[in-house]
């Protein structure tokens, strides 16, 4: 005879178990970065999944692989690409240590600027850039972790679209919800994706390109450049652009060239901001909206656990998270209900 009842097995087995996946969730911390991404992504690429497997009745492998081939043509090598020119202009510039001299001198014909102040701007403006530099995933220091994440993220991506019916109902049977609410949860969880990472993507995309071709018309130098930090700052709403286009149309003002600089500020502050609004009433009719603080919480959540990535994923985290409070409390109230009803019942 057993020296443990049914319920107590129960209990150890449960224990064993939380034990056990705070083990592997621990030893996942490393790729924790390619399973979010994998997420996002089959997110995103499922309904063009299905459109391929169900209305065109291709291969589901096919269907797969074109999908793939296709992100890493549209995100991969332009994300990287991108990178690798950013880190090589930053590090351009902090070579180049008369730059922010040349800078500071011009600034302070504008802006009266005393000494302690001098030199703590140049230390700020050089710590800026080291920081910067390390956000960047670098392709020559760290091409093993990117290839090894990238592969492993592609490994989960494919399996999970070639096999998403028996995935989807995994989810559906483990998730700790009713089953109409998993299926709010994914729906609710799709909307919130999109809004983050297509919304804002299409944002930032369009602030950064307003950004360079600014500069480029008004013969500013390294338009392109500027464009693409531009677009990474601008995953911060409001604060972005003007940390950019402001410095830069001052300078022009203390070179002399007025219009360059008034028309970059008046451009700036009138449609290169006020476009993220107009964009986010658009996205948000179709999608749902991101609150501005979540943005702006997440981003400070998501750098420090994924590096650039984390301008994406750290707002997604926290909207997830904002999310499963909301199903938890929809939960809650409807088991209070029946609890309610239940004892109203046995007490007549």
């Amino acid at each position: 005879m057993s020296m443990f009842t049914y319920k107590q097995r129960n209990n150890i087995n449960l224990v064993i178990i939380i034990a056990l996946g705070c083990l592997i969730a621990y030893s996942l911390q490393g790729i924790f970065g390619s399973i979010l991404s994998t997420l996002v992504l089959y997110t995103i690429m499922r309904p063009a999944f299905l459109y391929l497997v169900e209305v065109k009745k291709f291969n589901r492998s096919l269907s797969a692989i074109i999908l793939l081939f296709i992100s890493v043509i549209v995100i991969i090598l332009p994300f990287y690409t991108l990178s690798s020119m950013v880190i090589e202009k930053i590090g351009e510039l902090q070579n180049d240590h008369l730059y922010f001299q040349r800078m500071l001198f011009k600034l302070k014909h504008l802006v009266p600027v005393g000494t302690d102040a001098q030199h703590l701007l140049e230390d700020g403006l050089k710590k800026a850039g080291v920081w910067a530099t390390e956000l960047f995933p670098s392709l020559i220091s760290g091409a093993f972790n990117i290839v090894l994440g990238l592969l492993l993220m592609y490994f989960m991506l494919y399996f999970m679209l070639v096999e998403n019916e028996q995935f989807e109902s995994a989810l559906v049977k483990y998730a700790p919800f009713r089953t109409q609410n998993a299926h709010r949860f994914a729906l609710e969880m799709r909307n919130t994706t999109y809004a983050n990472v297509l919304g804002q993507g299409l944002i930032v995309i369009v602030q950064g390109s307003l950004v360079g071709l600014s500069f480029f018309i008004l013969g500013y130098s390294d338009p392109v450049f500027w464009g693409v930090i531009t677009a990474f700052i601008s995953f911060v709403p409001i604060l972005g652009p003007p940390v950019i286009f402001v410095p830069a149309a001052l300078l022009q003002i203390a070179d002399g060239h007025n219009f360059a600089g008034w028309a970059m500020l008046i451009f700036g502050f009138l449609v290169i901001i006020n476009i993220d609004n107009v964009l986010r009433f658009m996205i948000a009719k179709r999608v749902g909206n991101i609150h501005p603080i979540i943005t702006v919480i997440g981003v400070v959540i998501g750098i420090p656990l994924f590096g650039i990535l984390g301008l994406v994923f750290g707002p997604l985290l926290l909207s997830y998270f904002i999310l499963l409070i909301k199903i938890y409390e929809t939960s809650a109230m409807a088991s209070e209900r029946l609890e309610r009803i239940k004892t109203i019942s046995e007490a007549e």
